[in-house]
């Protein structure tokens, strides 16, 4: 169940794309990128773009298996861009995106990272994806990171719901380390109106990862902004800030945060 609409997931990443290329325009694009390791703000671009191109292909061509990704790996050949290049050249290639995926239609079939295969999980992917990037440039350029506070929703959501797939213990068996009794986490966002529903409970005493919408009592609970909790469950900014409070067990909260991520 998604929050918002497949027409909107495609909006969102046009939307997040030039809100981006607005917050880079004059920037030096080889400043490097904080939460994204290794990275300057134009290698940064590189990846977002090539990953829009990527995704477009897999749905434009209805792809059973994922094409190479190497070129969204390997950014050694990008450390020097231009930005009267490279900024029409992402929006381009959100542009392009957003147009393959509404002409495919929610109920098409293809290859998915996850059990769906519609282009529905690539839309609201690639919309979070561009929103998250969007946060990397913009922490990077020192500035204040914001966000509408139904995309951000959701993008908590999926968050939850991809690292509590069943199979991602085939791909990450080290986070079978984070089941144990007793643990439990609570993401409360104190700046959103009661009916948005902003607090996420992560549950692992069981034999899988589960997590659910809730207000419930848990051995640690993180409470804050809801774009600070974004950032800090997508490893963007520390959990540890004068932004954020945590009470109770905080470090379950730092065993927890070590063992997930995404990219």
């Amino acid at each position: 169940m998604t929050l918002l609409s497949f027409d909107r997931y495609c909006a969102e990443i046009v939307t997040q794309t030039d809100l981006l290329r607005s917050r880079i325009g004059g920037a030096d694009l080889t400043a490097p990128v904080p939460s994204c390791p290794g990275w300057n703000l134009g290698q940064l671009m590189r990846h977002l773009g090539g990953g829009h191109r990527w995704v477009e292909t897999i749905v434009r061509t209805r792809a059973t298996t994922p094409p190479s990704d190497e070129r969204l790996r390997d950014l050694s050949g990008y450390t020097d861009e231009d930005p009267a290049v490279l900024g029409p050249w992402l929006a381009e290639g959100a542009g392009q995106l957003a147009q393959t995926l509404r002409a495919a239609g929610p109920d098409a079939q293809m290859w998915t990272a996850v059990p769906g295969r519609t282009p529905v999980f690539w839309a609201r992917r690639f919309a979070h994806e561009t929103l998250i990037h969007r946060a990397d440039a913009t922490l990077a350029v020192g500035a204040e990171f914001t966000a509408e506070e139904e995309v951000a929703v959701d993008a908590v959501d999926e968050w939850m719901e991809l690292g509590s797939l069943p199979q991602i213990f085939e791909y990450h068996p080290e986070q079978r380390e984070l089941l144990g009794p007793s643990r439990t986490l609570h993401f409360h966002a104190t700046d959103t109106a009661p009916e948005l529903g902003a607090e996420w409970l992560m549950d692992l005493t069981g034999d899988k990862i589960a997590w659910r919408r809730a207000h419930e009592k848990a051995a640690v609970a993180v409470r804050g902004p809801l774009t600070e909790l974004l950032l800090v469950v997508y490893g963007r900014r520390p959990a540890r800030s004068e932004r954020i409070e945590i009470l109770g067990d905080a470090e379950l909260l730092d065993f927890w945060l070590e063992r997930v991520g995404f990219g």
